[in-house]
């Protein structure tokens, strides 16, 4: 098999099996709100505080680990951190359908963060074995695997959750993470060369630092944070501004394809605009994507109707997914020969900073100035992301 057909292979076993991963968290992720209610936790304030703490649980021991598996995969493999991610989460989903308290599930989120991850294992992965002329490409693709999985998944759980209960829900999403955990290690085949015993002997610690002194790697981190800011302080609040809106039942439902309309537009993007970002350059694809976030955001403050939410929401959808695979893209031109898992390591600890941040930013406004108040927030800060990546991040 040739180098160029065999990258091209490993990226669609990845892009498959990154697919089925992110289908089963995204099931998940908008019924934890209501799976909070079904606990026995009903006084609204209660509700939006145990589900900004729910969601920003994982970020926070993600934030701490993630350099320390992005070092271990430059010494080690790319693909033992895939694996290490998927079997993790499978663990990790069954014991939460056990959960039977608020408490039980922030801590087993906090397990989460420490165990899986897959989005940063595979985008390394691909960012290692591509041609770095088709970086933009490669992880395009891989990003639109993840919004596809993230476009079926909560419509999937919202219909999981009404008719079979929530603990089914975690069950289905523990299967599909097995089914990708064994896709990766039955048919991906890395040729990884381990780092000399001198360039090992240095530490992860010098590793990090050198990549920390770096102004070019700083300033796209910056981006990856405001922007990250921006689009996940709305995760807790999306389901309750949904429920806040519909009439009738099946709020987990209506929830859920609010979520994957936004989602399969962030897959069309990811993989449109990572082609894009090739011939024109990715610094010009953040730029345009922040402008038009920080536009789509304004109007969903005054939405009063589903449809019209979901609309604007998949617009809002379609600029995310080329801003997600243009900032990928930068990083990987940004990092050093065999460093890759370095870099992309810290940037998983910048994303999961905001992650951890976001959903109680997002939940204090909404506390503070009504539900519709975070979306004005959004666009406050895609606005200082465009700002940043135009006086900061280095032209090509």
């Amino acid at each position: 098999m040739s180098m160029s057909s065999s990258w091209q292979r490993t990226l669609w076993i990845v892009w498959f099996a990154e697919f089925v991963s992110i289908l089963g968290f995204s099931i998940i992720l908008p019924i934890l709100p209501f799976y909070v209610q079904e606990m026995g936790v009903t006084e609204p304030n209660a509700v939006k505080f145990w589900s900004g703490l729910i969601y920003s649980a994982h970020a926070v021991t993600m934030a701490l680990i993630s350099p320390v598996w992005g070092a271990i995969s430059d010494r080690h493999g790319r693909k033992l951190m895939v694996e290490r991610a998927m079997f993790g989460g499978v663990l990790v989903m069954v014991l939460m359908g056990l959960a039977r308290t608020p408490l039980q599930l922030v801590l087993l989120r906090m397990l989460q963060g420490l165990l899986t991850g897959t989005v940063t294992a595979a985008t390394t992965l691909v960012a290692s074995i591509a041609p770095r002329e088709r970086t933009g490409y490669a992880l395009g693709v891989l990003q639109m695997g993840i919004y596809v999985g993230a476009s079926l998944g909560p419509l999937t759980g919202g219909l999981i959750a009404d008719t079979l209960g929530f603990q089914f829900a975690f069950w289905t999403t523990g299967g599909l993470l097995l089914i990708g955990g064994l896709l990766v290690t039955l048919l991906v085949k890395e040729n990884f060369v381990p780092p000399p015993p001198t360039e090992r002997r240095r530490g992860w610690t010098k590793s990090l630092g050198r990549l920390l002194s770096s102004r070019p790697i700083l300033s796209a981190f910056s981006v990856r944070l405001v922007m990250r800011l921006g689009n996940q302080m709305l995760g807790p609040i999306l389901p309750l501004f949904v429920q806040s809106l519909a009439a009738g039942g099946l709020v987990a439902t209506l929830s859920g394809t609010v979520q994957g309309v936004s989602a399969a537009a962030g897959a069309l993007g990811a993989m449109l605009l990572g082609r894009v970002g090739d011939r024109v350059g990715h610094r010009q694809v953040l730029l345009v994507g922040a402008l038009a976030s920080a536009i789509l955001y304004i109007p969903q403050y005054f939405v009063r109707s589903v449809p019209l939410l979901t609309l604007l929401q998949g617009c809002t959808g379609l600029a995310m997914g080329g801003i997600l695979a243009a900032l990928s893209a930068t990083l990987a031109a940004l990092a050093p020969e065999g460093e890759q898992g370095a870099v992309y390591g810290l940037d998983a600890s910048i994303v999961s900073l905001a992650n951890g941040v976001a959903p109680l930013l997002g939940t204090s406004l909404a506390m503070a100035a009504g539900l519709p108040a975070p979306f004005l927030g959004a666009a406050t800060l895609f606005a200082c992301a465009g700002l940043v990546t135009a006086r900061l991040l280095p032209k090509p």
